[in-house]
């Protein structure tokens, strides 16, 4: 018996707005471009909107600061904080107040002027048991992470620079990307260290930008103009706040979300189509194959390479360029899912995965901390 969420709302709006750089433009301002930018991509304007979800890390009422700012008065809203991640847990809480009838028109939505306006990483609460210790957030855990994986499975510096090098090749094929020029292995490996063995090649971006989603139940949005992206499944695992809790650096809670949502989508991993990984630094992308059952555990490193995950490779992951390449202001997940509907609607041009179907998008938040996956079907994917 199918899951009686598996198809019961659908993304009919997104939007995008200010990536790179965008000088001039407050957090909030960047946000509401991209909200009303995929309004009118479904159709619709800020009065038909009854839900929002949102989330930031300079609000610190971030849903109200956003409601009052776009000027509208949702019934139903979600703030909920759990990183990077948080966007794709929206499209799941999003879809449960969609069926229980809770709001109609739910916008998910993001915005972040973090490279104009030179902010760093700030905690108001830091992990108490590593601040002590004056690690490099957020580089650090991360490079931790890559460090165990490496000493463990054998994984490379060299693979670690293919998911860096696949990233860049698909935001070649990207207008929106803003780090576009050419990137080879050697390149990657001889820029800047960060935080050994992660150079600034295997970390995101620091850019501008906001992104936003439009859902409706899904008998509503066969009326409305854009092709319909369904909801076929979703679920979140969080299994610690600070990377220093982990029982095992290599292993994510991917490994809980990720089943489960493909479980409740009903599909396999050979049956993605194109996949979307927060890549905050090249181990993520790693990880995230091997804890989603693309590929067995400390196989991740050999998965990669040879292009295998760039454009014409056996596998399309990040098809925008990602948090390596395309952008990342602060918090990503809102991205994986406008460009998984840009690919499941026939609409990401050169970069077009042909025939794409169904989409699985993989969001991190924290140091590994959440791990949220949803997976995304066009009409024949029902």
């Amino acid at each position: 018996m199918a899951h009686p969420l598996r198809g019961a709302s659908s993304i009919v709006g997104v939007g995008l707005a200010g990536l790179g750089e965008a000088p001039g433009y407050s957090h909030l301002e960047l946000l509401s471009q991209a909200a009303c930018s995929a309004l009118a991509d479904a159709g619709m304007t800020l009065r038909d909107v009854d839900g929002l979800f949102t989330a930031n890390s300079v609000n610190f009422l971030p849903v109200l600061s956003t409601a009052e700012f776009l000027g509208i008065r949702p019934g139903y809203v979600d703030g909920t904080n759990i990183g990077g991640s948080s966007f794709l847990d929206f499209a799941l809480s999003a879809t449960l107040a969609l069926q229980s009838g809770l709001c109609n028109v739910a916008l998910i939505c993001y915005g972040s002027n973090q490279r104009t306006a030179r902010r760093s990483v700030a905690f108001s609460d830091p992990p108490p048991f590593e601040i002590a210790y004056k690690p490099n957030y957020m580089v650090g855990p991360f490079a931790l992470a890559a460090a165990r994986h490496m000493h463990q499975y054998g994984t490379t510096v060299e693979q670690l620079a293919e998911v860096a090098v696949a990233a860049r090749a698909w935001a070649r094929l990207n207008p929106d990307a803003f780090m576009r020029d050419a990137l080879s292995i050697a390149d990657a490996r001889a820029s800047r260290m960060v935080c050994d063995p992660l150079t600034v090649r295997d970390c995101c971006l620091v850019t501008d930008g906001a992104g936003a989603i439009v859902m409706v139940r899904a008998e509503r949005s066969r009326d409305l103009p854009q092709k319909p992206v369904y909801f076929l499944g979703g679920a979140a695992a969080l299994w610690h706040r600070q990377i220093s809790s982990m029982p095992d650096v290599t292993v994510t809670a991917a490994t809980e979300s990720g089943p489960k949502a493909m479980g409740m989508a009903g599909v396999t991993v050979g049956e993605v189509d194109v996949v979307g990984i927060y890549d905050a630094f090249s181990i993520n992308t790693i990880l995230a194959l091997e804890d989603l059952g693309f590929c067995a555990k400390g196989e991740g490193g050999r998965f990669v390479e040879g292009g295998s995950i760039a454009p014409g490779g056996r596998l399309p992951v990040n098809t925008n360029g990602g948090g390596l390449s395309c952008v990342h202001p602060g918090m990503y997940g809102i991205f994986l899912l406008v460009e998984a509907v840009t690919q499941l609607r026939g609409g990401a041009g050169e970069r077009q995965v042909r025939n794409a179907e169904i989409a699985l998008c993989n969001g991190n938040g924290g140091t590994l901390s959440s791990q949220v996956t949803v997976v995304l079907g066009t009409e024949s994917a029902l």
